[in-house]
């Protein structure tokens, strides 16, 4: 069984159990994956709280000894910015936990040129943690957008999702998308969640697979999470 510590937020919680089960094409009930997801929303703020990592780390742990307790078999986390815990989780945790960073970059090595320009669209909490560079610096180019679109832009288009206004998320992230492409980055990581439901919103679930510009974290943690579960 799988384990999914989700609320972190919500929206993207739920996106990445929608994408588990849309990229399982079993016919009946009992043909897809049994999971847990637990909506711990009450987590504090990832980005917010990096200074007081004792209490996010806690509130953490306590998500994922629940999903230990409940006979998971490993747990995966939709939320790239609780990744900055991620060691300490995993010394506390018996059962794995699938990194999304690791897993992102091990696709990118597959499928990106090395030493190519990535871009990173993500909270202020990832960029500053460097979860993402820890990995992707060993073979490519992380880009990130000026400061000004990230505050404009980024930030405001996360803070969209979570208040479950979509479309006007949509909106708002093009400028910073735009300004990558401008960068020529080869590739984007949505970096965060919420990103991947604001730039695929109202897309079909083909299109968000066979995208050549982004690179979606919840749908890479998704494939890693199904392949794990069958083998």
């Amino acid at each position: 069984m799988i384990g999914i510590l989700g609320g972190m937020g919500t929206q993207a919680g739920l996106d990445f159990c929608n994408k588990l089960a849309k990229l399982n094409k079993g016919k009946t009930d009992q043909q897809y994956p049994l999971f847990v997801l637990y909506n711990k929303s009450n987590i504090p703020g990832r980005p917010e709280n990096l200074h007081k990592y004792d209490k996010v780390l806690k509130s953490l742990l306590i998500g994922c000894k629940f999903l230990e307790k409940s006979k998971c078999k490993y747990i995966v986390i939709p939320c790239n910015t609780a990744h900055y815990w991620y060691d300490d989780l995993q010394k506390k945790i018996k059962i794995p936990i699938i990194s999304m960073p690791r897993e992102v970059f091990a696709h990118s090595v597959k499928t990106c040129k090395k030493n190519s320009k990535i871009g990173l669209l993500a909270t202020e909490g990832t960029l500053k943690t460097g979860i993402y560079n820890k990995f992707f610096d060993k073979k490519f180019k992380l880009v990130n957008p000026s400061k000004f679109i990230q505050k404009k832009n980024v930030n405001k288009a996360i803070k969209l999702v979570k208040m479950g206004k979509i479309k006007d998320a949509e909106i708002t992230i093009r400028p910073a998308v735009n300004s990558l492409i401008k960068m020529k980055c080869n590739k984007i990581i949505l970096g965060c969640t919420e990103l991947p439901i604001a730039i695929f919103a109202f897309k079909s679930f083909q299109k968000i697979k066979k995208s050549k510009t982004f690179l979606d974290p919840n749908l890479i943690l998704a494939h890693s999470s199904m392949k794990k579960y069958r083998g």
